[in-house]
């Protein structure tokens, strides 16, 4: 497994190593030994599965309190998945990262708790995974929206198909720094 460091703390991006053949390919999506030693990741209590087609857009969403750290991959199809960083005080603060996640790569991103998640489908299909170290709570759910132009996210597509209730999140500028989760 090779980890890589983002430009946002606690954000990895996972290659699991994967043993393919003509036959196909094997690969360890989760191990709690490994992933604790080497992602500082553990204590999952929740799996998450979606399903969505070319063009949906879901996000940005995040839960303050009762944060849940996230181990997310494309196990069908292709995502262009996003994490920005809105724990006040921190050096980052406003800043995103973009990765493509795949079933042709293989890639991983964890987002620990404190961060923004979003994504958008590439492929015709995607069934996406979530690895959540809380479980979902409806009270403390909470939301950025998608093209905060502060953000300046790149999506890379155009008219996404985006839910009603995420076209109503405020802006990240827009949220009382009181309601953000801390650095910590």
């Amino acid at each position: 497994m090779n980890v890589t460091k983002t430009n946002l703390p606690g954000v990895l991006l996972i290659e699991p190593r994967v043993y393919a053949d003509p036959r196909g390919y094997f690969f360890e999506v989760w191990s709690q030994e490994r992933y604790q030693a080497e992602v500082g990741a553990g204590g999952f209590v929740q799996d998450n599965l979606s399903k969505s087609e070319r063009g949906v857009l879901r996000g940005l969403h995040l839960q303050h309190p009762h944060g849940q750290g996230k181990l997310v991959w494309a196990a069908l199809g292709s995502v262009w998945d996003v994490a920005v960083d809105i724990r006040r005080g921190s050096p980052t603060f406003g800043q995103w990262v973009g990765h493509e996640l795949s079933d042709a790569n293989h890639r991983q991103l964890f987002i620990p708790p404190g961060f923004a998640h979003g994504f958008c489908v590439l492929s015709e299909v995607a069934l996406f995974c979530y690895k959540c170290t809380e479980a979902y709570r409806p009270e403390a759910e909470m939301g950025v929206l998608y093209n905060d132009p502060e953000l300046g996210i790149d999506w890379p597509i155009e008219c996404p198909q985006v839910s009603p209730r995420d076209l109503g999140w405020p802006r990240l500028s827009h949220i009382s720094p009181d309601r953000l989760p801390s650095r910590g």
